[in-house]
C-alpha cells in the first residue's frame, strides 16, 4: 500500500523506511492448494493488453507453493490459473499475499489475506459470475424463443445493473483504487458491463481516469482510462467544445467496421464517412421491433439521404437467408456479422442492447449514441 509520510515520523523513522525498501522492494504470494497433486498452477501479470506467465510449479500432495517477485512500478494485476480456473489479485507493494483454495471449486470459495485489494477483487469477480450466469441463461432462451425480445432486453439489463449495483461502491468510495479499475473492465462475451456511451457509466469512467491521472500518471492504466474517458465524453457531451471541459483532448474518430453484403462482398464503413454523416446501426430482422425501426430508418433516409446522409446497418441475425431477403430490399448498406450475438465488433461499439444507433459527423467522428429511436431525426440534423 501506499506509503503517507507525517511529520511524526521523523528523520529515524524515514531512515528505516528507506532501509527496509532497499533490502526487500519484493511482493510474495504464497498458500496451500488442496487437491491439485501433480496438476501446474501458473502465476501470471495481467497487463492492459496482454497476460504474461511469471512463474508456474506443479503442485504436490501438500499442495504448498511460494512465488516472490520485484513489486511493481505502479498496481498491477496478476492471477492464479489452474486449468481454466483463476484467481485474481492486486498487488501495488511488497505485501504477503496468503491464498487457500481447493481445485474443485479453486475460482470461487478461495480465501485471500494479506491484501484488501485483492478481497475486493474477490467480491467483484462473484458478482461478475453471478450475472455472466443470469445472462447467459437467458441468451439460450432467447435463442429457443422461449422468452421474447422484451423480456431478454428488460432481464439482461437487470443482471447487469445488479453487478453494477456491487461494484459501485468501490468505484466511487476509492476510485484510485485497483479494485475500482477492475470492476470497470469486467465482460461477458466481450461487452464492458459498464458503458463508455451511457451518461452514468461515463462518470464512473471519469471518476476512476481522473484518480488515475493524479495518483499514478506515468502508467499504462492511466493512459488508456484517460483515453477512454475523453472518447465517452466526447460522444456523450458532443455539444460542449472540450476547453469548456477543462481537459486537453485529441480527436476522437470511430472504429472501423468492413463486413459483406447480401452479395458476398465486404462494406468498409470508412468507404461512406468522407464528408457524409452517417448512422450505424446494429440490429436484428427477425424481431418485433425490426420492421418499425426500418420504417422510421426509411423515413429519415428518405428526407435527408439527399444532403449526404448515409446507413451502414449490421445485422446480428444468426439466419442469412432471412437476412438476406429482408435486407434485400432496403436502400442503405447492409451487411451482415456472422458471429452474432457473440459479435465482438458490436463489443468495440459497446452494444449492450438492440436496436443501438450512433451517429458520425461529416468528419468521421462520432458524436451521438441515440438512446431514443424519437429523438434521431433531431440528432441527425444537428449534423447536417
Amino acid at each position: 500500500m501506499k506509503r503517507i509520510t507525517t511529520p511524526l515520523l521523523g528523520a529515524i523513522g524515514a531512515l528505516l523506511l528507506l532501509f527496509s525498501a532497499c533490502n526487500d522492494n519484493s511482493y510474495t504470494v504464497k498458500g496451500i492448494v488442496s487437491g491439485a497433486d501433480e496438476q501446474t498452477m501458473y502465476f501470471e501479470n495481467v497487463g492492459v493488453s496482454s497476460v504474461t506467465v511469471l512463474d508456474s510449479v506443479k503442485l504436490s500432495t501438500s499442495g504448498k507453493f511460494k512465488f516472490s517477485h520485484p513489486r511493481p512500478a505502479y498496481p498491477d494485476f496478476f492471477r492464479l490459473r489452474l486449468n481454466k480456473q483463476l484467481i485474481n489479485m492486486a498487488i501495488d507493494s511488497t505485501e504477503t499475499v496468503t491464498v487457500g483454495a481447493d481445485a474443485g471449486t479453486f475460482a470461487t470459495s478461495y480465501t485471500i489475506e494479506g491484501s484488501d485489494e485483492s478481497k475486493a477483487l474477490k467480491d467483484i469477480t462473484l458478482a461478475q459470475l453471478d450475472a455472466n450466469q443470469e445472462i447467459r441463461k437467458l441468451r439460450k432462451q432467447y435463442e429457443k424463443k422461449e422468452i421474447p425480445d422484451s423480456v431478454y432486453r428488460e432481464k439482461v439489463l437487470a443482471a447487469s445493473d445488479a453487478y453494477k449495483e456491487v461494484t459501485k461502491k468501490y468505484i466511487y468510495s476509492a476510485p484510485m483504487s485497483a479494485a475500482a479499475y477492475f470492476a470497470l473492465f469486467q465482460q461477458i462475451d466481450g461487452l464492458l458491463f459498464f458503458d463508455l456511451y451511457d451518461a452514468a457509466d461515463s462518470k464512473a469512467f471519469a471518476a476512476v481516469a481522473t484518480s488515475y491521472d493524479y495518483f499514478y500518471p506515468e502508467s499504462p492504466r492511466s493512459k488508456q482510462l484517460h483515453n477512454l474517458a475523453m472518447q465517452s465524453i466526447k460522444v456523450i457531451r458532443s455539444q460542449r467544445a472540450p476547453k469548456d471541459l477543462g481537459i486537453d483532448t485529441k480527436e476522437v474518430t470511430f472504429f472501423d467496421i468492413s463486413l459483406p453484403d447480401i452479395h458476398g462482398e465486404k462494406v468498409a464503413l470508412s468507404s461512406l464517412t468522407p464528408g457524409k454523416p452517417v448512422i450505424v446501426n446494429f440490429t436484428a430482422y427477425q424481431t418485433e421491433w425490426s420492421p418499425p425501426l426500418n420504417m422510421t430508418l426509411g423515413e429519415i433516409y428518405g428526407k435527408y439521404h439527399p444532403e449526404g446522409l448515409e446507413i451502414y446497418q449490421v445485422s446480428l441475425d444468426s439466419d442469412l437467408h432471412f437476412w438476406k431477403n429482408a435486407a434485400s430490399n432496403l436502400p442503405w448498406v447492409c451487411v451482415n456479422n456472422p458471429q452474432s450475438v457473440y459479435s465482438e465488433i458490436a463489443g468495440m461499439y459497446n452494444v449492450r442492447q438492440l436496436p443501438a444507433l450512433f451517429i458520425l459527423d461529416r468528419k468521421g467522428n462520432l458524436v451521438k449514441r441515440v438512446d431514443e429511436l424519437k429523438d434521431l431525426e433531431k440528432d441527425v440534423k444537428s449534423v447536417l
